[in-house]
């Protein structure tokens, strides 16, 4: 199961925070504050995968000391695209390259539907990004990976802005065009 994503731009700025179970807000500040120095102070040659801070894998243990609990969140998985970082919070039970596919799928669906996606996007068009983010995530479980039918729903939704004329050629947006250089991705999940 998936219990959070986030993302966050190079300064620590939250773009999105979306948490799937159940935790107090002074617990997300303090985990948000937590993963991103720990995600940011890694070198970009370090693995995408870390174990979750004790912060919040000591506060969603289960009370029963003898019943093994498979739902604990313990794996923060992230990806860094230009200015942001986009970071998954799940269970052990989730795999953690089937998880950087999501976020993969999930950068390029925002690609599509912004043509070439920026920091700005994000904050001006929040709709959109929850859209998609609600087109392949429904409570923690994932629902869709297949990058057509994500951007499709979310056309259909209406929950797609269209850009002012002046501006459409922008700096600094998250390019993909050095990703696609391989095989497209399977739209296959393969987590669990």
């Amino acid at each position: 199961m998936i219990n959070a994503v986030l993302v966050f731009n190079n300064s620590g700025q939250p773009r999105l925070t979306k948490f799937y179970t159940q935790l107090d807000t002074s617990v997300q500040q303090r985990l948000i504050s937590e993963i991103f120095t720990l995600v940011s102070h890694r070198p970009n040659s370090a693995c995408n995968f870390l174990p979750l801070p004790p912060l919040l894998a000591n506060s969603s243990k289960s009370t029963s000391a003898s019943e093994p609990h498979n739902d604990t969140p313990s794996i923060v998985t992230y990806r860094h695209y230009a200015t942001l970082y986009f970071i998954l919070i799940s269970t052990s039970t989730e795999s953690p390259l089937a998880l950087l596919d999501l976020i993969q799928v999930f950068v390029e669906a925002l690609d599509r539907l912004f043509e070439n996606v920026c920091e700005l996007d994000l904050i001006f068009n929040f709709e959109t990004l929850h859209a998609v983010l609600g087109e392949m995530i429904v409570g923690g479980v994932v629902v869709e990976t297949a990058l057509d039918k994500v951007v499709e729903g979310v056309k259909g939704q209406g929950k797609v802005a269209k850009r002012p004329v002046n501006e459409g050629s922008r700096t600094g947006g998250v390019s993909l065009s050095a990703f696609r250089a391989g095989p497209e991705l399977p739209n296959v999940w393969a987590g669990r």
